[in-house]
This record gives C-alpha cells, structure tokens and sequence, in this order.
C-alpha cells in the first residue's frame, strides 16, 4: 500500500493529498539518480546521465540521417531525451558518438527507440554495445514488456530476445 508521504517524490510522480484521498501527479521535473556509466570496446562508454547528451548533435543525426525522424524539429528532440531514459554513446574524449532512449512508464512496459550510431563509427560493434548496455539498464530490464520497431536490424535486436509482435492484429496505431 502506498502512503502519502508529505509531498514526496518517487519516479517522477508526486505524492499529493487531495480531498482526503492520495493519487499520483506527474512531475515535469526529472527524477534525480545516480547516473550510471558502461564500459565497452576501445574506450568507448555508455550512460544514462542526461546533462552528457549532445542535443544539437542527437538531432543532427536523428532529423537528417535517420529515416525514422527525419526533419523532427530541435525542440522536439529535446524534449524526447528530457522525458526518456536517455542512454549516451562516448568516445574516450567524451565526444558523443551514439544514442538511444527508452521511452516507459518505469513498471510494465518500455519501447526502445532512437537508436544512433554516428555512421563513421559503425561496424565496429558499437551498436551492439549500446543495445546490450540499454537492454541490461537496471531501470527496464525486467520490465514486462519491451518493444522497438526497425526497418532493417532485426538481426541485431534478435540477439538481445526481441522478436516479432507475437500477436500484431492487436496493435494499433494513430499518426499524426
């Protein structure tokens, strides 16, 4: 049973008395944690600390060489890293050269999205090292559910147990 606890925060949720009864508000603000940071092949790093993301950069790469987001304005970009879990990609010079970001309600569900590896970086297993570092993040991993959509790595997220919609005829969706 969860207790108001005088207007504390949990997850990006406050807890608030309201008319005798205690709900959860959305906070705008982000949770505060300990950033985490991984390890990986030839000095390159991975973490979750969103004051290391590049913006103009992630969106550089997203609005004009991803094919999924191509002409997304900056601001939206910002505000997708803002509210996501966002993982960051660096060199050992800490120059951002990947991204990706969990989009979750933190309890059952998470969609992986946004993944980016600079283009002069790839095939050196980079991409494989940030997809292992966010499928393994303490914040998701167990969650229930997890679904990406790809156009063309179904073989690199195959490796880390994603497989097609077991049942797609229940899916939707709404564009805009």
């Amino acid at each position: 049973m969860r207790r108001n606890v005088g207007g504390a925060t949990h997850r990006g949720f406050l807890y608030v008395r309201t008319d005798g009864t205690t709900r959860l508000a959305p906070v705008r603000s982000p949770v505060i944690r300990s950033a985490k940071r991984w390890h990986g092949p030839d000095d390159f790093w991975v973490s979750d600390d969103p004051t290391l993301v590049d913006l103009a950069r992630v969106h550089r790469w997203l609005s004009t060489q991803s094919y999924w987001a191509d002409g997304r304005p900056y601001d939206v970009v910002a505000r997708s890293v803002r509210d996501s879990l966002t993982l960051g990609l660096y060199g050992s010079d800490a120059v951002q050269v990947g991204v990706c970001r969990w989009v979750t309600d933190y309890a059952t569900f998470a969609w992986l999205c946004d993944v980016f590896v600079d283009p002069a970086l790839r095939g050196r297993g980079l991409g494989t090292f940030l997809v292992a570092t966010a499928t393994a993040h303490p914040e998701v991993k167990d969650l229930r559910l997890q679904v990406l959509a790809t156009r063309d790595a179904h073989d690199l997220y195959r490796r880390f147990g994603f497989e097609p919609v077991a049942a797609p005829e229940r899916w939707m969706e709404r564009r805009r």
